[in-house]
C-alpha cells in the first residue's frame, strides 16, 4: 500500500493543534482574573470552570494549581478556588519595585534613540484610541507596554526580567484603578505624554520626576484614597 502523502506546509500551518486543555483553562481563568471579570473574593468551582471552557475536571485542577503558585487564587479542598484580592502590602511592594526600576530606566532613556521615541509615540496614540473605545483591559495592557518599553531600552536584562515578573500584578491593578476612577484614564495618558516630552527633550531628571509622581499615584488610587 502506498504511503499516505504528507500534508503540505501550508496545510499543516492552516490546521494548528489546539492548546492542551489545561492550558486553555489556565488562560481563561488568568485573563478573567486580570481584567477583573473574576474579582477578588469570587469563589470558582471546578464544575463551573469545566463547563465554561468545555473540558473535564482534570485539566481544571492542573490549571488551578498553577494559578495558586502564581498567587492569584487560593485552593480550598472540596469547595473550590478563591480569587485573591489585591492586598495593601502587594500594592506597596509593586509600587516600590516599579519606582526602583522605572526611575533608573527613565534616566537611562536620555539621550533617547529615535526608535524609542517612535515606539512610545505609537503606544501613546494606541492608548488614546482604546480609551475612546472604552476598552479598559486593553488600555491597561498598553499602559504597561509603554513603561516596559522604557525599561527594556535601559539595556539591563536582569532589571527587564524583574520588571516582567510584575506584569500580571500591574495589569490587574491598572484595571482596578480605571474602573474605580474613570477620570484617571485621561490623566494617565497626559502623564505619559509628559514623560515622553521629558525624554524627547533630553532631561533625565524631569523624566524621573514624572515617573515618581505617576507611579506613586497608583498606590493611593488602588487603596481608594483619592484625596
Amino acid at each position: 500500500m502506498p504511503a499516505a502523502p504528507l500534508a503540505s506546509p501550508a496545510a499543516r500551518k492552516a490546521d494548528p493543534k489546539p492548546p492542551p486543555a489545561a492550558e486553555r483553562v489556565y488562560t481563561h481563568i488568568k485573563e478573567a482574573v486580570l481584567d477583573r471579570r473574576y474579582e477578588g473574593g469570587t469563589l470558582l468551582t471546578e464544575g463551573d470552570l469545566a463547563e465554561a471552557v468545555g473540558v473535564s475536571r482534570t485539566p481544571v485542577r492542573e490549571a488551578l494549581l498553577r494559578l495558586e503558585v502564581e498567587g492569584l487564587i487560593k485552593l480550598y479542598p472540596k469547595k473550590g478556588a478563591l480569587v485573591l484580592a489585591v492586598s495593601a502590602q502587594e500594592i506597596s511592594d509593586v509600587v516600590e519595585t516599579r519606582l526602583l526600576v522605572e526611575e533608573f530606566a527613565a534616566r537611562k532613556a536620555v539621550p533617547a534613540p529615535p526608535r524609542l521615541i517612535a515606539r512610545l509615540e505609537q503606544l501613546l496614540e494606541e492608548q488614546r484610541q482604546l480609551a475612546e473605545a472604552g476598552d479598559l483591559a486593553a488600555v491597561s495592557v498598553k499602559d504597561r507596554c509603554f513603561h516596559a518599553e522604557i525599561v527594556k531600552n535601559a539595556g539591563n536584562e536582569i532589571l527587564s526580567r524583574l520588571y516582567d515578573q510584575l506584569r500580571d500584578r500591574q495589569l490587574r491593578m491598572g484595571v482596578a484603578v480605571m474602573e474605580a476612577h474613570p477620570g484617571r484614564i485621561a490623566a494617565n495618558i497626559t502623564e505619559h505624554g509628559e514623560l515622553l516630552d521629558a525624554i524627547r527633550a533630553g532631561d533625565p531628571e524631569a523624566a524621573a520626576q514624572v515617573v515618581r509622581r505617576h507611579v506613586s499615584r497608583v498606590k493611593v488610587l488602588v487603596r481608594g484614597d483619592d484625596r
